[in-house]
C-alpha cells in the first residue's frame, strides 16, 4: 500500500510518522495536493512524501527506512526521476 509519511530527511530521526494510507499512487497524489494546498507550501516544503509501504501500517504509526521504499516493486519510474534534467 501507498502512504504519505512525515519525513525532515534529518539522519538522527529514522522513525517517520505515517500521515495516510492509500490503495494507489494517484490516490496518495491527490491528498498531497489536499495538504500542500492547506498548508500553503510547496511540496519540498512541506516535508511529506509518498511512499510504498512493505509493513502494514496505518495512520498514527511510525515506520523506519527498512518499512517503505520510493516505489513500489515493480512500478514503472518516470523518465525525469532516473536521468537529472541537466548535462
Amino acid at each position: 500500500m501507498f502512504a504519505l509519511i512525515f519525513d525532515t530527511h534529518e539522519l538522527d530521526k529514522p522513525f517517520k510518522k505515517v500521515l495516510s494510507v492509500h490503495k494507489t499512487r494517484q490516490t496518495a497524489e491527490r491528498v498531497l495536493e489536499i495538504r500542500m494546498a492547506r498548508l500553503g507550501k510547496k511540496v519540498w516544503e512541506c516535508d511529506t512524501r509518498i511512499v510504498w509501504l512493505n509493513a502494514i501500517a496505518q495512520r498514527g504509526d511510525t515506520v523506519t527506512t527498512k518499512d517503505f521504499s520510493t516505489w513500489r516493486p515493480g512500478e514503472k519510474i518516470p523518465y525525469g526521476e532516473l536521468h537529472p534534467d541537466c548535462d
